[in-house]
């Protein structure tokens, strides 16, 4: 790919309406543009990033034994109004009409639809656990949509379901999720804090939102600051083990502002541990029983008796991701991004110095892309006529995580190559390739 062909209208400065910097550098770098309020367009840039973190999201659901299916964005109101829901949920759901004057909505989540899946489809005990989750748009109508991507009202994102046969079983699935939630974060370079949480309008008594710090957050949170030491590399999926991570978490006190009480904070955190700050929502689990399955008369066969299937649902905001991701690594005072490698829209940028009526480094460029990408190595290549101090500074701006230039100072087959603000190295193109891979694969 040649940058001078690539789709990504670069602005020169921050839009003055963007207040944080995700919405700042989305706008600027050409991520993202807006069609309406909290409504956007995803152009390529954005796009990559939003594809690779929805990839990884999907790895994670696949690797707990979850089943991808799609639901529709349109939902019929019939079966919200047999959960009890559709009156309750508020102006944020959008309401429409079809042509034969049906009552019908735009998804803002999918409770009842699964439901409704689950039981015209699921008889047996025999047939549970069904974990099902899809990767689907959503649309809630917030009065002040803002923050670009963080809070809008269209929004990308991964949610599950689980229905199990009892409450032992149900937790052993919750338990499943909250580890692959903490290895998904792991992954994009996160660090995502669970913290016992309010359930909403979701329902239940059991809740958890994993948050990564940062000021521009909109979640208040109380914690206790030894909780980001505890080890979550645990691989295991049997119910003790799952059950144990769990409960090193839990053990230290961690809310969100809907659940935090004062006396107890202090009480059981000493002074020197005390975390009282903001944070970004990027993932929240629930555990709500039969909540939905008992109304919608979702049930299975057990010894020749009905029983309500017990269930939770486990929500990641993909699209939010993109944003909460720039939150975390966007150093706006010197303009740099660095992309985890693992979501990087380019993992190496080629940035050739173009000289009139010389092409060798151009040529050259393209020889060292092929060889990149049959390493599977995502790279672009700088072909403009930009100065080489302006095409980093432009990589920096957008993230690409490594750059290898080719300008006065190319020795051979010895290449100048760099990490963003990092030292610069000479290097043969088999040594950056090495680099890369094994930057790709921690």
């Amino acid at each position: 790919m040649y940058f001078s062909k690539s789709f990504v209208p670069i602005l020169k400065n921050n839009p003055t309406e963007a207040k944080i910097k995700s919405h700042q550098l989305m706008l600027r770098v050409g991520m993202i543009k807006q069609s309406s309020a909290g409504i956007y367009s995803w152009l390529p840039l954005g796009f990559k990033v939003m594809k690779k973190i929805e990839q990884i999201v999907r790895e994670e659901q696949d690797r707990i034994g979850v089943q991808e299916i799609l639901m529709p964005t349109i939902q019929s109101s019939e079966i919200w109004k047999e959960s009890g829901r559709y009156d309750d949920y508020g102006e944020e759901m959008l309401r429409i009409k079809d042509r034969q004057n049906r009552e019908m909505l735009y998804g803002p989540t999918n409770e009842e639809l699964v439901t409704e899946i689950f039981r015209s489809s699921i008889k047996s005990y025999k047939s549970l656990p069904q974990l099902l989750y899809h990767i689907q748009w959503k649309f809630r109508d917030e009065l002040r949509p803002r923050f670009g991507i963080m809070r809008c009202r269209e929004f990308y994102m991964k949610d599950a379901y689980s229905f199990d046969l009892n409450d032992e079983e149900a937790l052993f699935s919750y338990n499943k999720f909250f580890l692959s939630y903490l290895r998904t974060f792991k992954r994009l370079n996160l660090s995502a804090i669970p913290m016992a949480a309010d359930t909403g309008p979701i329902g239940g008594n059991l809740s958890h939102e994993f948050i990564i710090l940062a000021d521009t957050g909109e979640s208040k949170i109380y914690t206790d600051k030894r909780i980001f030491d505890v080890n979550n590399s645990s691989t295991l999926l049997d119910k003790k083990s799952l059950a144990d991570l769990r409960q090193q978490y839990e053990k230290f006190y961690s809310v969100t502002d809907e659940k935090f009480d004062q006396n107890e904070f202090e009480k059981v955190v000493p002074e020197e541990f005390r975390v009282n700050t903001k944070g970004i929502e990027v993932g929240h689990i629930f555990y709500f029983g039969d909540k939905y399955s008992k109304p919608m008369n979702a049930t299975v066969d057990f010894n020749g008796k009905k029983e309500f299937v017990k269930m939770g649902s486990y929500g990641i905001g993909v699209s939010r991701l993109v944003g909460a991701i720039i939150e975390a690594k966007y150093n706006d005072k010197d303009e740099i991004m660095k992309w985890p490698i693992s979501v990087a829209p380019y993992q190496c940028a080629i940035i050739p110095m173009i000289k009139k009526n010389d092409t060798s480094n151009l040529e050259k460029s393209n020889k060292i892309l092929e060889y990149l990408k049959s390493k599977n190595i995502d790279t672009i290549i700088d072909d403009t006529e930009e100065n080489i101090s302006a095409k980093i500074r432009k990589f920096n701006l957008i993230g690409v995580p490594y750059q290898l230039i080719l300008g006065n100072k190319t020795d051979g087959d010895l290449f100048e190559f760099k990490e963003i603000n990092g030292e610069t190295q000479k290097l043969n193109i088999e040594e950056v390739a090495s680099q890369i891979l094994k930057a790709k694969s921690n």
